[in-house]
């Protein structure tokens, strides 16, 4: 009988494995987000076009990258948020798989540019599904830009299923105010097909709701705070008087992470 298994190439893998990370376009928004906000940032802004599918790029004030590392975050499995398995039982960051890149550029057309803010140069680096095609030297402000475009542009199945522009536009939505709420020490901003959808500057908690979820809400709110021996639980709950009938604001979060519960 002959041999028929065979290991499958790096971009194929890439691909196949890229729909465990990124399943839409919320999903990339998510993960550059995320980067940035371990990154250090204290500014980022998220700029979308068609809902996503044709443009996602996320700029933020960050530590930036050496021009080895911006090559290197691209690899599958490369992270420098852990080193050993005993770094599992003690994370502090948003991700530490390091897939999400790899993922994302391997079905989309990339581009990040990145910079040091001890660096004179930055680097600009080109990756199209999966392929290099680039990189050189380049002038960027300190931090990183990562742009995404034509999500999916190889796999065309998977970009027929996408929806209407509306509603991936809300799914990312959704996605930037999980990430921007409890982050209250982070100027953000969104902007889809050049219309600003949010301008929020670095405040309070109680301001970064009103902020994301109007300001009639702000006087509706009250205050919890209990602290216990093993955990401290904070934020706001609405009066009698703002509550609906739907759970569409209701946020929770585990150290600053979105979760949901059904319990």
């Amino acid at each position: 009988m002959p041999d028929i298994i065979n290991l499958l190439p790096e971009n194929i893998a890439n691909q196949i494995a890229a729909g465990e990370v990124v399943q839409r376009p919320s999903s990339v928004v998510k993960e550059l987000l995320e980067n940035s906000v371990d990154a250090g940032a204290t500014q980022i802004s998220l700029l979308v076009k068609d809902g996503g599918k044709t443009l996602i790029q996320v700029i933020d004030n960050g530590n930036g990258m050496s021009e080895t590392d911006a090559r290197m975050c691209f690899e599958r499995h490369a992270t420098s948020k852990i080193k050993t398995a005993d770094d599992l039982f003690a994370i502090s960051t948003k991700g530490f798989r390091g897939e999400a890149l790899a993922a994302i550029s391997s079905v989309a057309q990339v581009e990040l540019k990145t910079k040091t803010p001890e660096s004179n140069t930055g680097t600009s680096i080109i990756i199209e599904g999966g392929n290099f095609v680039s990189q050189e030297p380049c002038q960027c402000a300190a931090g990183t830009s990562f742009s995404v475009k034509n999500l999916f542009f190889n796999i065309p199945a998977r970009r027929n299923f996408l929806k209407d522009d509306a509603i991936e536009l809300r799914h990312i939505i959704d996605e930037f105010e999980r990430v921007a709420m409890p982050h209250t020490d982070i100027t953000f901003k969104l902007i889809s097909n050049t219309n600003e959808v949010y301008n929020l500057p670095a405040s309070n908690l109680l301001l970064r709701i009103a902020g994301l979820a109007g300001n009639t809400l702000k006087d509706k709110l009250v205050a919890v705070n209990e602290q216990t021996p093993n955990i401290s639980i904070s934020g706001y709950v609405g009066t009698p008087a703002s509550s609906k009938k739907k759970r569409g604001l209701q946020y929770f979060f585990v150290n600053n992470r979105f979760i949901k519960s059904s319990y």
